[in-house]
């Protein structure tokens, strides 16, 4: 379910918020029109405003070209932040410090599968079942009743072209027949679990071809059986150490060099900031990760330790924030735990589980000076938030997205789209359901048609299934951008984007955003001549 009491809707960051719309188009661009009182001459003005709309979508407007672009590494505020306030900087690794290829989603995949046919007993033909990057996004929906697989809006109603049963999307007449309604009240968010994590995107790709199955081969399944036995294999290749062992095998593979993330950190030690990294990940493997990631910036007697006043591996996220588990000092050499109680911290010491509460206690940090940096909104970033901690969501996808926003092919599909949606609705305000003539239902169709083809413009250019992670295909915010600003203070696509901004930065909320700070929208009076 989805609480929006108190929370402010935001819309699309315009450039010119004082435009005029689409309303004054017909005005600026043709000769005026008499002033009319019946429904007739008001279809009339709008099927003339629709004609030189249509006129100007033959070529691309070239204020499109003068709009600014956003930027792919910047980092976008939902909270005011001082950085000059923050002294102690906290990391994730998997997804956070560590990138991965695509390639690393289609072993989980891979692993998990291979855990469901030989030890869950899943029919053997399932080994064919080959992963599909295309497919999933991050921030989708399972019914564990109804088995699908959905994407929602931030008021939490299923997006009408955005809901899947197996790998056949359900049209908007089925979508109505299961549900009734596209909003999914309180009991019925009950059955829904979100799919957030870096794991989510094999995790969706397999409980939709296992689904798909089942419905091929006309077998009866329970929804919420794909959906434990697809978590239970996904978590069992973690916990096992599958995929670490896989990534740490072929690291060339899997990781993601990155050069500026040693200077990112360093400037920090630099700047007499704390460091401290918190992951759910045994040592061995961030360890190997971590020397392979800076092996060419590090010399022989250098590590990456050096730069972490702590390191913690295991923390088990989110219990970590919760709980009052003790800290345990972690022997490399013999990997066991110590049993001497740890009441202080050393950097040259590896330390496994803990609590927050032992941890602040250990530390002396106050909340608000700590920052820490995640990708996982749930297990990362909900706990730091409620604990007065800032925080910073990676979110990898940011940097293509943005990118596909800034050209002047999809900002004039949502030109369109927005000139569209101010003729409907000026034509639903004019004409009710029992006076439409066929005049006015041929105009009503053909409006209708525009706009789902600049609907479906705008979706295939970033995901040809659920289209956006932060926005729906008519440009309102996805169920993920509301969790992104219930718990994110900030959010950009890597940690070291940060080197962009002074250390001493102020970083504000644009006083015009309406939606997600890194989208712009395309106003409509673009258009006129």
């Amino acid at each position: 379910s989805f609480e929006i009491s108190g929370f402010g809707l935001r819309g699309l960051a315009t450039i010119t918020s004082t435009e005029p719309t689409l309303a004054n188009l017909a005005e600026k661009c043709a000769v005026a029109i008499p002033e009319c009182s019946s429904a007739d001459d008001d279809i009339s003005k709008i099927r003339h405003e629709f004609e030189l709309a249509k006129q100007r979508f033959i070529n691309i407007p070239e204020a499109l070209s003068s709009m600014p672009k956003m930027n792919p590494q910047g980092i976008y505020v939902n909270k005011n932040l001082r950085l000059d306030n923050i002294q102690v900087y906290g990391f994730d690794y998997d997804y956070t410090l560590a990138h991965y290829s695509s390639d690393l989603q289609s072993l989980i995949y891979d692993l998990a599968k291979q855990h469901m046919v030989n030890e869950f007993r899943y029919p053997e033909s399932c080994m064919k079942f080959k992963y599909d990057p295309t497919f999933p996004i991050r921030g989708l929906y399972y019914d564990k009743q109804k088995g699908c697989l959905m994407k929602l809006d931030f008021f939490g109603s299923i997006e009408p072209d955005g809901c899947y049963f197996g790998r056949r999307k359900l049209s908007r007449k089925e979508l109505e027949n299961m549900y009734g309604t596209r909003h999914m009240g309180r009991e019925q968010a009950r059955v829904l679990v979100g799919l957030m994590d870096f794991f989510c995107f094999s995790e969706a790709c397999l409980i939709a071809d296992m689904v798909q199955y089942f419905v091929d081969a006309k077998l009866e399944f329970d929804a919420s059986y794909i959906y434990n036995d697809v978590n239970r294999a996904i978590q069992h290749v973690h916990r096992s150490g599958l995929v670490h062992r896989g990534i740490l095998a072929d690291p060339t593979r899997y990781l993601l060099k990155n050069g500026q993330l040693l200077r990112f950190l360093r400037s920090l030690k630099d700047k007499g900031k704390k460091l401290f990294l918190m992951t759910n990940s045994p040592y061995h493997f961030v360890d190997g990760g971590m020397r392979y990631l800076m092996e060419e910036s590090f010399g022989l007697r250098d590590s990456w330790r050096d730069l972490f006043d702590v390191v913690i591996a295991k923390a088990n996220k989110p219990e970590f924030y919760t709980s009052e588990h003790p800290f345990r000092c972690y022997d490399e050499g013999r990997d066991t735990l110590a049993f001497t109680k740890v009441d202080s911290f050393h950097p040259e010491k590896i330390y496994y589980h803990g609590c927050l509460k032992s941890f602040l206690q250990i530390t002396k940090w106050r909340g608000p000076e700590v920052i820490y940096f995640g990708d996982h909104l749930f297990s990362d970033l909900r706990g730091p938030s409620k604990a007065g901690w800032r925080t910073v969501a990676i979110i990898h996808e940011l940097e293509r997205e943005i990118q596909i926003q800034n050209e002047d092919s999809y900002r004039f599909e949502q030109a369109k789209f927005n000139i569209i949606q101010e003729l409907l609705g000026k034509f639903h305000a004019t004409v009710s359901n029992n006076q439409r003539s066929g005049t006015c239902q041929s105009l009503l169709d053909e409006l209708n048609r525009e706009r789902q083809k600049a609907r479906e413009a705008m979706k295939q250019m970033f995901n040809r299934s659920f289209g956006a992670t932060f926005v729906t295909d008519t440009g309102q915010e996805s169920a993920f951008s509301y969790h992104i600003h219930q718990y994110a203070d900030v959010y950009t696509s890597k940690p070291e984007n940060f080197m962009f901004y002074r250390p001493e930065a102020w970083l504000h909320v644009p006083y015009d955003i309406k939606i997600m700070p890194h989208h712009v929208k395309v106003a409509s009076s673009l258009f006129k001549s």
